[in-house]
């Protein structure tokens, strides 16, 4: 195999482990921040640095590392900050602050609460808003419009039950993940077939028997951390309250685009209350911007996060991270071509989207290699699928300035940290996954 095969794709890229180095700065800043302000007794830790404040040294320290001129690296940058994902999710972001906000106003998110409550025993409420995020994310192909679905209904179980904010994250960006491994429509699922020539059914299969043991241990944890709610139902429920959702759920589930989807939802939300309780046009148009601004950090974050992989990209650090990925697989297990081959390819796929915080991003920029370690290693192509998406979606649904985990922190009004620490499903699937393909690679 030519361990050269990366840098090939790009006679501008440089194999430098050192150009990895911002994104360290970035934790440091950020995490570090957080850690000792709360060791200190500091209400809000997490937020009293910014990620979006956090992350600037580390763009400047990317730049200061970089070969090119000043104009060059700037345009890198500006690249990576416009990549089509990366305004995807900055829209996502605006569209879905837009509605909570809206919905919030207008007695949507109340209606909802009242309704879920009578539904759910106390103690399955949690296990049942991570069915429903699986279930939808699975039906969209999507963790970011399901989250963005979701959300607002959750925000409005926690202001009325008090329940933990975290783990309600928890439940939710869990089953987005489940989903967004799993769904034959996902863009995860898609890249990571396609470049490795597999079949959606074979891939699906594969990952199938990964994903459902580990989404049962989740569901078992939830039920286990399941509590009696003190809540005070109504006794009337405004069931035309329910109607944006239930027109969003089905607009999702029946494919339709997920921005089509949360601009119907704002404005059916809308109209309505100005049917309902008298909601008047300005306050519609006061609660809009009010949501947009909501998101204002959410969303400088996300391009902050696309310029500097690219500027990473391009100095040459992702391609020095598959190298190095490649060989210690190849050192790890010598006499075992397949599980080395499994290995690189968990390891690449985890350790990429660390730095990309993509997980498209991540299995794309990866593709080529994992399908060369696959075939060096004999590992069939529904495999080395699964195992490319599997881990990618794994290190996504754990990183704080992950897309996911930013969209809920922003609704939920909690840090994104809060929400990785009860991403139950990632970390059981890191296991299960692992533990599984050890044993059919004997």
């Amino acid at each position: 195999m030519n361990l050269n095969s990366t840098s090939q794709t790009s006679n501008t890229e440089e194999k430098r482990l050192i150009s990895l180095l911002p994104f360290g700065v970035f934790l440091g800043l950020f995490l570090g921040t957080g850690i000792i302000l709360t060791l200190n007794g500091v209400d809000f830790a997490f937020y009293q640095l910014p990620a979006s404040i956090a992350i600037i040294p580390a763009i400047l320290f990317a730049i200061f590392l970089g070969k090119e001129s000043i104009n060059t690296q700037i345009n890198q940058f500006i690249d990576g900050a416009g990549h089509n994902n990366i305004i995807t999710m900055c829209v996502i972001y605006l569209l879905a602050g837009a509605f909570a906000t809206v919905a919030k106003s207008t007695g949507s998110v109340d209606a909802s609460v009242q309704l879920g409550l009578s539904v759910f025993p106390d103690y399955l409420l949690l296990p049942g808003l991570f069915i429903v995020a699986a279930f939808l994310s699975t039906a969209m192909g999507t963790s970011m419009g399901t989250i963005a679905a979701i959300a607002p209904i959750a925000l409005g179980f926690i202001e009325s039950a008090n329940l933990d904010a975290g783990l309600v994250a928890g439940c939710i960006i869990s089953g987005a993940i489940f989903g967004d491994n799993l769904s034959f429509i996902s863009d995860t699922t898609i890249a990571s077939t396609r470049s490795q020539g597999a079949k959606m059914k074979d891939k699906f299969k594969v990952n199938f028997k990964f994903a459902i043991p580990a989404a049962l241990i989740c569901l078992a944890i939830f039920v286990f951390m399941g509590e009696d709610i003190p809540f005070e139902q109504a006794q009337d429920i405004s069931f035309i309250g329910l109607i944006p959702y239930i027109v969003i759920l089905i607009l999702a589930l029946s494919g339709v685009n997920v921005f089509v989807v949360l601009v119907i939802g704002i404005i059916l939300a809308a109209l309505i209350g100005m049917l309902s309780n008298g909601y008047q046009l300005g306050s519609w148009v006061s609660d809009i911007n009010t949501g947009f601004a909501g998101m204002q950090d959410t969303m400088i974050l996300a391009l902050f996060i696309g310029g500097l992989s690219e500027l990473i990209k391009q100095q040459g650090g992702l391609a020095a991270l598959t190298t190095v990925v490649k060989s210690l697989a190849n050192k790890l297990c010598p006499s075992n071509k397949k599980r080395s081959a499994g290995i690189g390819i968990a390891s690449l796929a985890f350790a990429c989207n660390f730095f990309t915080a993509n997980n498209t991003v991540s299995i794309i920029v990866t593709g080529e290699t994992a399908k060369n370690l696959a075939t060096d290693g004999e590992l069939p192509p529904a495999y080395s699928a699964s195992i490319l998406d599997i881990y990618a979606c794994i290190s996504q649904g754990l990183l704080p300035y992950g897309a996911q985990a930013l969209l809920l922190g922003a609704t939920l009004k909690i840090s994104p940290v809060e929400v990785v620490l009860s991403s139950y499903y990632p970390m059981v699937l890191f296991f299960i996954g692992g533990y599984a393909f050890w044993r059919a690679t004997k």
